[in-house]
């Protein structure tokens, strides 16, 4: 495995892990239910691989993520770097909106501490910009967990460029997490260059399209009827047909370098700065296996210029998100 650096020196492995869809029932479901006990192999099998940065939130379940990771992390600790997410207010289990509020954010992090049976987290993201409460008291607040040892580094989620700003004003902002990919680019515009400025690390989640990327998924038909996905505007019948033209260009990329489609989609990611790092979501071990082997697949100049040729900016068809989702996103 190589390594790279996000902001504020905290090193981590090329590729880290998307824990999401390791659950079963959780309320954000991929392709049905995982098996617990393949989710907590893959873990093991990621970190016997030199993967060290795995990522989940409180959001995610909600609850069980966190809980999951804190089992297959048990005894392995050292050297891991574990990011969670807070930014929500729950009833129950039931998510009822966002909430950055200070005392929302003592209670999420002493949560997550327990849940993920660690003494500290390395990386603790803002999940979702509060437009009720200004970036630089949720970041202050932040920033006490960090005096009081609960968090090492702070992290944003799907922010603005003036917000990410306006939080690094108070307190170093370690990395911005945001959906970025071969057919997600915006944030290539206004964001990128900002996270570059100020010595940001960013961290693309979504990086495989929610899984579109990998050639796998032909048809809508190829969802289970509870599938997250088949509520993404991308994924709607309009879309899937022009879309697939995408994983058509990855796809001859793929098989002139001989790797797979997943691989190609998260080493053009790679390539687009040292401070980048994808974390492609899993819940098996041979899905796994084969996206940290991204880490070693460098493509060619002429690679990456075919890929952005065919796959400008904007190719994509249909918004990321719906109304809702998108409404949350870039403040």
């Amino acid at each position: 495995m190589k390594y790279r650096t996000l902001g504020q020196g905290l090193e981590v492995s090329a590729i880290g892990i998307g824990c999401m869809p390791m659950i079963r029932g959780g309320n954000i479901n991929y392709g049905g239910d995982a098996s617990i006990d393949e989710s907590l192999a893959t873990i093991h099998r990621a970190i016997d691989l030199g993967v060290t940065f795995f990522d989940t939130a409180q959001i995610y379940g909600p609850f069980q993520n966190e809980e999951l990771v804190g089992e297959a992390i048990k005894g392995r600790r050292d050297k891991l770097v574990i990011a969670t997410k807070f930014g929500f207010k729950f009833d129950g289990n039931t998510i009822t909106g966002v909430d950055s509020s200070p005392a929302n954010i003592r209670s999420s992090v002493e949560g997550s501490l327990k849940r993920l049976g660690i003494d500290a987290i390395d990386l603790y993201y803002q999940h979702r910009v509060d437009p009720n409460t200004p970036i630089e008291e949720t970041v202050g607040a932040m920033a006490e967990l960090v005096e009081e040892g609960k968090v090492r580094f702070l992290g944003l989620s799907e922010a603005g460029p003036e917000t990410i700003r306006r939080a690094h004003a108070v307190h170093p902002i370690c990395a911005l997490q945001s959906e970025y990919s071969l057919w997600e680019r915006d944030v290539e515009k206004d964001i990128l260059p900002v996270c570059e400025e100020l010595g940001i690390g960013f961290v693309p989640y979504s990086p495989l399209g929610r899984g579109f990327l990998t050639g796998q998924i032909q048809s809508r038909d190829d969802l289970p009827a509870d599938d997250w996905r088949r509520n993404d505007p991308r994924y709607s019948e309009e879309n899937f047909g022009p879309n697939l033209k995408i994983v058509d260009a990855i796809r001859a990329v793929a098989e002139r370098n001989g790797a797979s489609l997943a691989q190609v989609a998260l080493a053009w990611l790679i390539a687009q700065g040292p401070h980048v790092v994808p974390i492609p979501g899993v819940k098996r071990r041979v899905t796994m296996e084969d996206s940290v082997k991204a880490a070693d697949l460098e493509l060619s100049a002429a690679d990456l210029d075919e890929l952005d040729a065919a796959v400008p900016p904007g190719a994509a068809q249909g918004p990321r998100y719906r109304e809702q989702g998108m409404r949350m996103v870039r403040l």
